[in-house]
């Protein structure tokens, strides 16, 4: 039975395939924009410093095997997943954690909001009738990956992998093409002027913006949970694939970029140039833009991934409110999914759906994700010490190096074209889940846990019903209050000059005679709240209940008709007393033949 479960909770998880289609799709599809990140920085010092686009793309490629190794063993030192939240909390304790984690949630909203707008934008630049619609299809392609997801994980991976195969062969044929065409098949048709030397800032940026391509190789290791049995190996082996993927299509790309003399142009992408350089006008490069466009989009399914799996643990260890830790019955985490379909609609909202707004603040919360985690893993490794410890401490404390530098030079290069924003929000994140974690310690602390209380002792209880007309609903709740407590009494409240109907009232009660007390509390101002809550302090009971008798109706559209009395009692007792509230339903519903009414 144990295994049925188990191959029953599988079938929603991942395969080695299926983890690249749903959690890689950012990393793979930023090969769209990380050479060009690379090529407008390099462009500023003309032909010259466009001859360094493969030096600075094998220096990105030599980050990417050292980050690809390192979230490798983050993948089986932590197989409950969490990446750099996960080894920064074990390694360098909660506050480095909390900072790792707060990166790692920025960056997940803001791929999702920039991947939409980028495949839309290259939707639009296509048609460019659609325009005018930009913020409407940036939202329609959000809500149609998020109830993909909502299907399931599995689900979403299926639906991604035909897409992601294509869009893997189609850059694959062009890299293929170009290296063995001898010349372009279109001519790029300008020119590069040199506007700037080339120089270790210049270098230093470059490297920075590439570093772009790079965003979206933890996510793997974030989501460990999702893979099938063996899940370590089967994440460890997509880890693996995607370094060695996304790593061949840089370097191709930048090999092209300085066989074409590929340059910046205004209204082209930079692939699309290479990609006409090495297919031409024909089918083949509608076929390569085409599957870009659909990558572009899909590659927020990387976030829908790895957010709601991280945003479990953070809630697993009161950093979060704890709905965040609820799945559904599709392992699903449905409050983490949509926590990130809300905010990455508010961002699309706000920018307009213009990607180049969004964009400078990509990179900047990932590469501090890198380096806490990196830097942890040296710590890891000098704790442990393993067999081949040294070599292992000395590649991923250059991991950290590489990647902290590139933080500070991405940071201070964006910081004005809205970094600032991150740093503002980076450390306001990390305070909200402080203050969350320090809300559960002091419920923790009154509700003793982690200590056994004493044993339990019947109290003699008291159990006040808010009545207003003697009726079936009364006497159920009479009823049902005769069953819960020691003493029960009836609670009617009324106005001082409505004195004919209270005596009608109290009329009522003695020719039904239902053998409860009955207690009548008068208020000059018609509030149902303040003298119910002033008699209880009066009482001598120390545990009492307040039964509360609501209609439930048949159909929704008779809530309407409600008065909502019992709603407000029971939000102002819940606020001002200690009683146990309870809220019982009477349904209605057509009586059935026989029923005694």
């Amino acid at each position: 039975m144990s295994r049925e479960v188990e191959h029953s909770g599988d079938r929603h998880r991942l395969s080695v395939i299926g983890g690249l289609a749903a959690l890689s799709l950012d990393a793979m599809a930023s090969v769209a924009y990380g050479p060009e990140a690379i090529v407008l920085v390099l462009a500023l010092a003309g032909g010259a410093g466009l001859g360094f686009t493969i030096p600075v793309t094998l220096t990105i490629a030599a980050l990417l095997a050292v980050l690809t190794f390192s979230y490798r063993q983050v993948i089986a030192a932590f197989p409950q997943g969490g990446g750099a939240y996960g080894v920064a909390k074990a390694h360098l304790g909660r506050g480095a954690g909390l900072v790792a984690g707060a990166s790692l949630i920025i960056d997940y909203v803001l791929n999702v909001a920039v991947s939409v707008a980028a495949g839309v934008a290259a939707l639009t630049s296509a048609f460019p009738g659609l325009l005018p619609y930009t913020v409407w299809l940036c939202l329609g392609v959000l809500a149609l990956i998020t109830a993909i997801n909502l299907k399931g994980i599995a689900h979403s991976a299926r639906a991604f992998i035909v897409p992601t195969l294509i869009y893997i062969g189609s850059i694959m044929l062009v890299i293929v093409a170009g290296l063995v065409r001898g010349e372009a098949a279109v001519d790029p048709g300008h020119t590069t002027t040199s506007l700037q030397t080339v120089g270790v800032l210049l270098l230093l940026k470059a490297f920075a913006n590439g570093c772009a391509s790079l965003t979206g190789v933890e996510a793997i290791a974030n989501a460990v949970p999702s893979f099938k049995r063996p899940r370590v190996r089967r994440a460890q082996n997509a880890e693996v694939a995607l370094g060695v993927l996304l790593a061949v299509m840089l370097i191709g790309i930048a090999a092209l970029i300085e066989k074409f003399s590929i340059a910046p142009a205004e209204g082209v992408t930079v692939l699309a140039q290479v990609t006409r350089a090495a297919l031409g006008d024909g089918w083949l490069f509608y076929l390569v833009q085409f599957s870009t466009v659909v990558l572009l989009a899909l590659a927020a399914n990387t976030s829908f991934g790895g957010l709601p799996v991280l945003a479990q643990l953070l809630a697993a260890d009161n950093n979060l409110p704890h709905l965040f830790a609820l799945r559904a019955d599709r392992q699903v985490h449905r409050y983490g999914i949509a926590f990130l379909t809300v905010t990455s609609a508010v961002l699309l909202i706000a920018a307009q759906g213009d990607m180049n707004l969004l964009v400078p603040l990509f990179a900047i919360g990932v590469f501090v994700g890198f380096t806490l985690s990196q830097t942890g893993m040296v710590r890891h490794w000098l704790a442990g010490r393993p067999a081949g410890w040294r070599w292992r401490v000395a590649l991923n404390g250059f991991g950290a190096l590489l990647t902290f530098v590139a933080a500070i030079v991405v940071t201070v290069s964006k910081f004005t074209e809205g970094g600032w924003l991150i740093v503002v929000a980076l450390p306001l994140m990390v305070a909200a889940m402080t203050w969350v974690n320090h809300s559960y310690a002091r419920i923790g602390e009154r509700l003793e846990l982690g200590r056994t209380p004493t044993p339990p002792r019947p109290r003699r209880s008291l159990v006040v019903v808010p009545v207003h007309a003697v009726n079936r609903l009364s006497r159920d709740a009479l009823a049902a209050a005769l069953s819960l407590g020691d003493r029960v009494v009836a609670v009617n409240i009324a106005h001082p000059e409505d004195e004919g109907a209270a005596h009608l009232f109290v009329a009522d009660w003695e020719l039904w005679h239902p053998e409860v007390e009955l207690v009548q509390l008068f208020d000059a101002r018609r509030r149902l709240d303040d003298p119910l809550v002033t008699y209880l302090k009066q009482v001598p009971e120390a545990h009492v209940f307040v039964l509360i008798a609501e209609v439930e109706p048949e159909h929704a559209w008779q809530r309407l008709l409600q008065n909502q009395r019992g709603a407000v009692l029971a939000r102002a007792l819940r606020r001002r007393t200690d009683a146990v509230v309870c809220r019982m339903r009477f349904r209605l519903a057509e009586p059935v033949e026989g029923q005694d009414v």
